[in-house]
């Protein structure tokens, strides 16, 4: 009996729009970002798919795709669990920046490394940067070993891996079909994770915003298929257009 496990990037948030880092900060969608919430939740309806539980970080971004797809979909009455260790990769100072000026000042090889590579970080915030996720009242329970200045793609991947193996995986396991509405880079790590790919192909993998991804696995939570939902063609050109972005 194989089980269905969805994976949607959240839609166009206002930051994607500016091309700014985004990482941590709570930013909303933009219309067009309403609109491929929406897409989403008509295409996996399409589909016959129903999941029986989603599961979301606590960024506004992913809470209002998830919202939104569920409700267009007519599964406003699945439960939805959030949890921070879904949150992007935190993105340190350069939080805020615009991805083309930083490239012009830091030199387009170096920006490239700090956002692509799997285990450089880019420079860390502060702790009495306002931007510190220590001084967000959406973290205050957390220790100061879980909130992050500054993150790689490594990092991501393991402080995902708890949650993927003590919630989501447990929900698959029971047979219950499950919805993961997140980010790009924690996605990609979720991804890796299905597919034991490499540290050096994993940053080759682009994740378009609003595309449902639908995993077919084994009961070891193996993949069997994969496919994105919709215009493949579309889907492409999306994560084509997210490799493209400066810096």
């Amino acid at each position: 009996m194989s089980r269905t496990l969805i994976l949607l990037r959240h839609g166009q948030s206002i930051w994607n729009h500016e091309n700014l880092f985004t990482g941590w900060t709570d930013v909303g969608l933009t219309p067009q970002g309403e609109e491929e919430a929406k897409e989403a939740g008509r295409l996996m309806a399409a589909e016959g798919l129903g999941p029986d539980v989603t599961h979301t970080s606590v960024l506004r971004r992913a809470v209002e795709t998830a919202d939104l797809a569920l409700e267009t979909a007519g599964w406003s009455a699945v439960p939805t669990r959030r949890h921070w260790r879904l949150n992007e990769r935190h993105y340190g100072a350069l939080q805020g920046m615009n991805k083309k000026e930083t490239a012009d000042e830091h030199g387009a090889e170096q920006v490239h490394v700090w956002r692509r590579s799997y285990d450089t970080r880019p420079p860390a915030l502060e702790p009495g940067d306002e931007r510190h996720p220590s001084r967000d009242p959406l973290y205050a329970g957390l220790g100061p070993s879980d909130i992050p200045a500054t993150e790689c793609l490594a990092d991501v991947v393991a402080r995902i891996l708890p949650y993927w193996e003590g919630e989501i995986a447990p929900d698959l396991e029971e047979g219950k079909q499950v919805l993961v509405v997140a980010h790009g880079n924690s996605l990609r790590a979720l991804v890796k994770e299905l597919g034991d790919i490499s540290e050096e192909d994993i940053v080759g993998i682009n994740i378009p915003t609003g595309a449902p991804l639908v995993y077919e696995l084994d009961e070891g939570l193996r993949p069997i298929s994969s496919r994105y939902l919709g215009d493949a063609e579309a889907a492409q050109a999306a994560a084509d257009a997210v490799a493209r972005q400066a810096g």
